[in-house]
């Protein structure tokens, strides 16, 4: 799920803006669960996606942009966002 959330984060995402993406749950409380995400983020969702060329991670600068590959998931990606709110609330 997490992986979803950043990549239509990335779909969104205007880089003329300078606020960052922001990807959270919401449905987890306390900072332990909040260190437990971000260090799934880092050390799993992140990897994965940078091997699979749907995103560019600079690990040092904490940045995510769209990858080589990002338009070959593009479609998928704008219909759940599109559909959002007909899909399970854990889809997305």
């Amino acid at each position: 799920m997490q992986r979803r959330k950043l990549l239509v984060a990335l779909l969104e995402h205007n880089p003329q803006n300078d606020r960052p993406v922001v990807v959270g749950d919401g449905d987890g409380d306390g900072a332990a669960i909040a260190v437990e995400q971000l260090v799934q983020m880092q050390h799993v969702h992140l990897p994965k996606l940078e091997e699979y060329g749907f995103i560019d991670w600079d690990e040092d600068a904490h940045e995510v942009a769209k990858g080589p590959n990002f338009d070959e998931i593009r479609p998928l990606l704008e219909l759940l966002d599109d559909h959002a709110d007909e899909l399970p609330a854990d889809w997305l």
